[in-house]
């Protein structure tokens, strides 16, 4: 059980003549009358049952009890009101619901979010960053980012909108031993992705190109694919936008050569909602970055 207040309304009037000194200024600021403000203080005493003010002249100072009160005041009062604006401002832009893996969100989407802010202000985001397996359990999102569309329904496949081209290629640190000769990529071990390995299968085919390794490690995110690449522990495939910072900064080399996938880039929309006006200038804007990069 919450403890017992006062009328809030002789808060919000006894820390406005605490903070200017005079109930004429207060009730001007509160556009209220003095009588008005004067009666809210009188029973903001009588519930207390102790005096909050000295009279000063023509005017009144919070006493120590009353400084201690009005300073506790305008910090809730303070509070209350950057609450309330979130509130509103929330409920007045729109939103849009967007669902894709950590690693595209850290490594593509992250970055580029400040200028889709700055260029539309009015549309607030709400990013949900997961595994490719929990994405294909997301019921919420207005948007779910992918590229590889095989394990969802045949209607959410039919929904899909392609967004821009993919390329993989095979990756590895520079000093680890992966030689490509011929047909045959040969490295000691693969490092795979835990919910979807269909890139290594679509490269090999591709390509022409068979992989040979002894053994196998698997992650569950293509960023932790890509740092045990750096590190030395296999050769990976990844998207040549998420290898590209690694590759520039010469943590990776590119061991086969980066080949477009077919289906590329998608967005599944939600089942049932129809694309709000804000989701597609979302998805437009994520298209032309994807395109352009």
């Amino acid at each position: 059980m919450r403890p017992q207040l006062p009328p809030l309304s002789t808060l919000r009037a006894f820390e406005a003549v605490a903070r200017l000194g005079s109930v004429s200024r207060a009730a001007a600021e509160l556009g209220r009358t003095h009588g008005a403000v004067s009666k809210q203080l009188r029973t903001l005493h009588d519930h207390a049952g102790l005096p909050l003010f000295d009279k000063v002249g023509t005017g009144l100072r919070a006493n120590a009890a009353g400084r201690r009160l009005a300073a506790a005041v305008g910090e809730a009062l303070d509070t209350l009101a950057e609450h309330y604006a979130d509130v509103v401002r929330e409920a007045r832009s729109p939103a849009v619901h967007v669902a894709c893996s950590v690693s595209f969100a850290m490594g593509w989407l992250a970055p580029r979010l400040p200028a889709f802010s700055a260029a539309h202000p009015d549309v607030r985001l709400r990013l949900s960053m997961t595994s490719a397996r929990e994405m294909r359990e997301e019921r919420d999102a207005d948007l779910t980012i992918l590229w590889d569309r095989s394990a969802y329904s045949p209607a959410d496949q039919a929904r899909a909108i392609r967004l821009a081209d993919s390329a993989f290629g095979v990756v590895a640190a520079p000093d680890y031993p992966a030689r490509l000769a011929g047909h045959t990529l040969t490295a000691p071990r693969r490092i795979l992705h835990d919910h979807t390995s269909r890139a290594w299968e679509e490269w090999s085919s591709a390509t022409g190109v068979r992989l040979a390794t002894e053994t196998s490690v698997s992650f569950p995110h293509t960023h932790l694919c890509l740092g045990a690449a750096v590190g030395g522990m296999g050769v990976a495939i990844v998207e040549r936008r998420l290898a590209a910072a690694d590759i520039a900064a010469g943590r990776l080399v590119a061991v086969g050569a980066f080949i477009p996938f077919e289906d590329g880039f998608a967005a599944i929309p939600h089942r049932t909602k129809a694309l709000a006006p804000e989701t597609r200038l979302f998805l437009d804007w994520l298209k032309a970055g994807l395109e352009a990069d």
